[in-house]
């Protein structure tokens, strides 16, 4: 691969050849990085497509300061809540029941790979998958939450809590499909 800032200022003069390997250098992460948020493969593919016109429309605004993979990243993030908040704001609005914590179990003492804790993310309710990757995976702080998803501070926080609360819920109930396993 050339040099990245020779990439850059090929893609600001709208070179295909540099373009093509800016997308190739960085759109397997980038695609990581919507999956995490999307329902499906096909779903972070269009975000992942968006995100790539963007960044290439946007290409001249980078100012060579700064990690260029977090610029980029940070634009992915951007459509994928875009994305979000246009074709499910109704989503954004609390709708899913608080889920209450049980008697205090036994808790199984067993490990679980990287995979399976991602799936128990995936398997969140969207607004509550949101905010716990933009808050937990990517840094954002609740008041860049609201203001970029349109909710409150307080919604970011309390969609925060029961994601948590769900994934705890999760983690149990896997635990204990483990402990049964076992026995």
């Amino acid at each position: 691969m050339n040099n990245l800032n020779d990439i850059i200022k090929g893609c600001q003069k709208n070179k295909a050849a540099a373009q093509r390997q800016l997308y190739q250098a960085y759109a397997a992460k980038m695609f990581a990085v919507c999956l995490r948020y999307c329902k499906d493969k096909t779903e972070a593919e269009d975000c992942l497509q968006e995100g790539f016109i963007k960044v290439f429309n946007n290409i001249d605004k980078y100012g060579f300061k700064g990690s260029f993979e977090g610029w980029v990243r940070r634009i992915m993030v951007n459509t994928v809540i875009e994305m979000f908040r246009k074709k499910q704001p109704e989503l954004l609005v609390d709708e899913f029941p608080v889920l209450t914590d049980g008697e205090d179990e036994e808790v199984y003492d067993a490990s679980f790979t990287h995979d399976e804790l991602m799936a128990m993310v995936q398997e969140l309710p969207p607004k509550y998958k949101l905010v716990f990757n933009l808050y937990v995976l990517e840094g954002f702080s609740h008041a860049e939450i609201a203001q970029t998803a349109g909710i409150s501070v307080g919604t970011s926080k309390s969609n925060l809590a029961r994601a948590r609360q769900w994934l705890k819920k999760s983690v149990e109930n896997r635990l204990l499909e483990k402990k049964q396993a076992v026995c």
